[in-house]
């Protein structure tokens, strides 16, 4: 299958695993007049990125519900294990999270808070940019990285329906350079050793959504970007899910996720596994970012884990060890 050069072409809708993201992913360009305006407040975007390393785990997000906005961050210290956050929101709206993602840049920016992401699919060159005040309660965060997309791994790209909605999700891991700032702390990325997660969505959500999900990515002693993209949620009996396994130059699909915590405490390990064995991992949680909100019709109750991933991926062209790699997970339950 070819790349198409839009998600929506001549009014029909792509589905499907493709085999890298369309130049436009526009899912409202299938709706006309009041239609497209009602589901515009249905739409979620987000673009954000999960940064390995082996001594902090950090994570940013640029968000758009189109009634309300938001981008975050967090850092947190294993040395010392201690959690920095920061937070923004905006109007719905007013994040610039182009549909033409790979030749544009992505931005947040507020009096104290700016963050941008420019991506270049000419260059193979992506770049992430921090620049964030301190406050009463965190440590200003400031930092540059390079991505490089010419060692990245193959792209994870899925058009999906769902009950009551449906999903586009485009997901790849990328070595990474340069330097984050957190206070006083100065945290290196080495391309040969850390990764960035790129994580997009351009997704109609149902009202009521939830979904448990995860991701790792590590370099191989050769060189390659091994790792994994697993979730779990509600699916139409047909439709691809947007899991898969990440193997030296290609993108694996996965399906039938099962997420079992050990036990009911909040550091308790999770085991991870697809139905067919092709993925199974041990997580073992180091900390935990949780946002709750109850706002009548809107409700969010969402809890982020990061920690390090034990286990096996059996990819196609052979096995590969995973011990004490960077990784999360996390669980959202909302009405939106």
């Amino acid at each position: 299958m070819s790349t198409p050069e839009r998600l929506i072409e001549d009014g029909l809708r792509r589905w499907g695993r493709l085999p890298d993201r369309p130049a436009v992913v526009d899912p409202l360009e299938v709706y006309g007049g009041l239609a497209r305006r009602l589901k515009r407040m249905r739409l979620k975007e987000w673009v954000g990125f999960t940064l390995s390393h082996p001594d902090w785990y950090a994570s940013l997000i640029i968000q758009d519900a189109h009634y309300l906005a938001g981008a975050e961050i967090y850092a947190y210290d294993r040395a010392v294990r201690v959690l920095h956050q920061h937070a923004a929101h905006a109007a719905g709206g007013s994040p610039v999270l182009p549909a033409e993602l790979l030749e544009s840049a992505c931005r947040f920016e507020r009096v104290g808070y700016r963050v941008v992401y420019s991506f270049s699919r000419a260059s193979a060159r992506h770049r992430i940019e921090i620049d964030i005040a301190a406050t009463a309660k965190a440590p200003a965060i400031r930092g540059e990285s390079e991505l490089d997309a010419v060692e990245s791994t193959a792209p994870l790209s899925v058009s999906s329906r769902l009950p009551g909605g449906s999903i586009y999700t485009h997901k790849a891991a990328f070595p990474a350079a340069g330097v984050l700032r957190v206070g006083d702390a100065e945290v290196v990325f080495e391309p040969d050793r850390d990764l960035a997660v790129l994580d997009e969505h351009r997704s109609l959500l149902p009202y009521r959504t939830n979904w448990v999900w995860g991701t790792f990515a590590t370099p191989t002693d050769a060189g390659p970007v091994v790792g994994a993209n697993f979730a779990a949620r509600p699916e139409l009996a047909g439709e691809p899910e947007e899991s898969c396994l990440w193997t030296p130059g290609r993108c694996e699909p996965l399906g039938d996720i099962t997420f079992e915590p050990a036990a009911a405490d909040p550091s308790a390990a999770w085991h991870i596994a697809s139905r067919d064995g092709r993925l199974d991992v041990v997580f073992e949680p180091e900390g935990r970012k949780q946002v709750r909100h109850n706002l009548g019709l809107f409700a969010v109750d969402y809890f982020q884990l990061f920690g390090r991933c034990r286990g096996v991926l059996r990819g196609a062209g052979g096995d590969f060890e995973i011990g004490d790699v960077p990784g999360v997970c996390e669980s959202m339950k909302a009405r939106l």
